[in-house]
């Protein structure tokens, strides 16, 4: 009998003992980044959205934050997963019961008389599973892991918010600001439709000329309802990420603010291997796996017989609802074994479908990790690029406005033709919008840096969805 237990208990220790292991991935991550960091400053910090300088987005996200829709939902798949937690640690506690009752029975013998009896009974009960194999300590830790891992996913979802938010306000004042290009280049175009006319009312310039200039007028009012378009509906994304129905909100600066008032911070993205511990996209992914590793010793336990205690105490009385006439005591323990013989193989596949989800969320896990890494090297290199990019632009911009200016001065003196005022028209209209977009572009990539590198994120308690009614 102590070989056969012995036996027995090696077997168990082979089948269920699988530590949890990371991917050695850490090892493997690059010394340095590929693209150059433009700051050796700090790393982000948990409020790195005022860096910005913009008191406005700094209440925009404090808003967001207490009304987000997508962040409550959050919040409670956290108090889900505490709730599932506590249920599993249970299991390991034994599990206690209490029973009373009272009867009373009247019989009636064919030709005899009535007779009654009375009884009352009051039993304590208890029953607890022996873990021996782990598999009730293995469901624990995977709840654990798992409520770790929507702990991260919160985080991540707050990540999400915010930079969504800071996106979408910088958008706002890009079109704002884009919309002030359009409407003034639409002032110039006219300026130059009024010296073409009165040109061809003093026979200097032909009707052709006229025409010509009346299209490019038209043509730049046109440009400018689709812009008012393109805001409208930012202005209705944005509502929606502060909880807000989108009528009649009107998001923007109190004050004449555009892109330039705002200012575009510089951070070091300090080395590869801290993403491990700075994203929580990067965390969440490893308590996962954590509970998937788990969840494995569990199925692998489940293989193994359980042990059962059970025991009970009462006592019982002839008296209804009186324990004090002669009460009748009982005790009873016991002890079982139960051992699943054929099952058709349902449990071995449990095993192998927790022992695959394991691999998968391995594969995920690295795959996250070449992401993060992906997502920085591309923030990064935006960054920089967009710098050079909105300098030289500045410069384009320059040289069209003087070479408009002295389009113009030639066609007013009849050294030139019309067709170069308006080449020089377009080039400056070009010119600007796209240097207001270069410069969303930068933010943008700013925003994105932050966001690849985890935001200065840490740990905080999930908040609680608001109070019914």
């Amino acid at each position: 009998m102590t070989l056969m237990a012995a036996v027995l208990a090696l077997s168990a220790c082979s089948i269920t003992s699988k530590p949890h292991q990371l991917p050695n991935i850490a090892s493997n991550m690059p010394a340095a980044w590929a693209e150059p960091a433009l700051s050796d400053a700090a790393v982000t910090a948990p409020d790195w959205w005022r860096s910005f300088g913009s008191e406005e987005l700094s209440a925009l996200i404090a808003a967001a934050l207490s009304a987000n829709p997508d962040l409550v939902i959050a919040a409670e798949r956290v108090i889900q997963a505490e709730a599932q937690a506590r249920i599993a640690g249970a299991s390991l506690f034994p599990q206690l019961g209490f029973g009373a009752g009272a009867s009373r029975r009247e019989t009636h013998p064919d030709g005899g008389a009535w007779s009654a009896s009375d009884g009352s009974s009051a039993t304590f009960s208890a029953s607890y599973e022996l873990d021996v194999w782990g598999r009730n300590a293995a469901g624990v830790r995977a709840a654990e892991s798992t409520l770790r891992a929507s702990r991260f996913d919160l985080e991540t979802v707050r990540l999400t918010l915010v930079t969504g938010v800071a996106s979408g306000y910088f958008q706002v004042l890009s079109l704002r600001g884009r919309l002030a290009i359009a409407r003034e280049n639409l002032v110039i175009a006219e300026r130059v439709f009024a010296v073409v006319d009165s040109r061809v009312r003093n026979g200097a310039a032909s009707a052709l000329d006229l025409a010509r200039q009346q299209t490019a007028v038209l043509a730049q009012r046109a440009s400018i309802p689709p812009l008012e378009l393109q805001e409208r509906q930012t202005l209705f994304a944005l509502a929606l990420l502060l909880g807000r129905p989108p009528e009649g909100y009107t998001a923007g600066p109190t004050v004449a603010v555009s892109l330039t008032d705002v200012t575009v911070p510089r951070v070091a993205p300090g080395l590869p291997a801290n993403l491990l511990t700075r994203r929580p996209d990067l965390a969440s992914a490893e308590a996962q796996l954590a509970a998937a590793n788990a969840n494995v010793a569990a199925a692998r336990a489940a293989l193994l017989p359980g042990i059962q205690l059970t025991g009970s105490a009462g006592l019982a009385s002839n008296v209804l609802l009186n324990f004090l006439n002669a009460p009748t005591a009982t005790l009873a323990l016991g002890a079982s074994l139960v051992q699943t013989v054929f099952d058709g193989g349902r449990l071995s596949g449990q095993v192998n479908v927790a022992a695959s989800r394991e691999r998968e969320l391995i594969e995920s896990y690295r795959k996250s990790i070449l992401a993060a890494l992906a997502d920085v090297e591309s923030a990064l290199a935006s960054s920089s690029r967009t710098v050079d990019q909105e300098l030289l632009q500045e410069q384009v911009v320059g040289e069209a406005r003087r070479a408009l200016r002295l389009a113009e001065i030639r066609y007013r003196e009849g050294a030139d033709d019309l067709l170069t005022v308006l080449d020089a028209q377009r080039t400056l209209f070009q010119a600007e919008d796209q240097l207001a977009q270069i410069r969303l572009a930068r933010l943008q990539a700013s925003i994105g840096l932050f966001k690849a590198l985890g935001g200065g994120w840490n740990v905080t308690d999930p908040p609680r969805p608001p109070a019914p009614g």
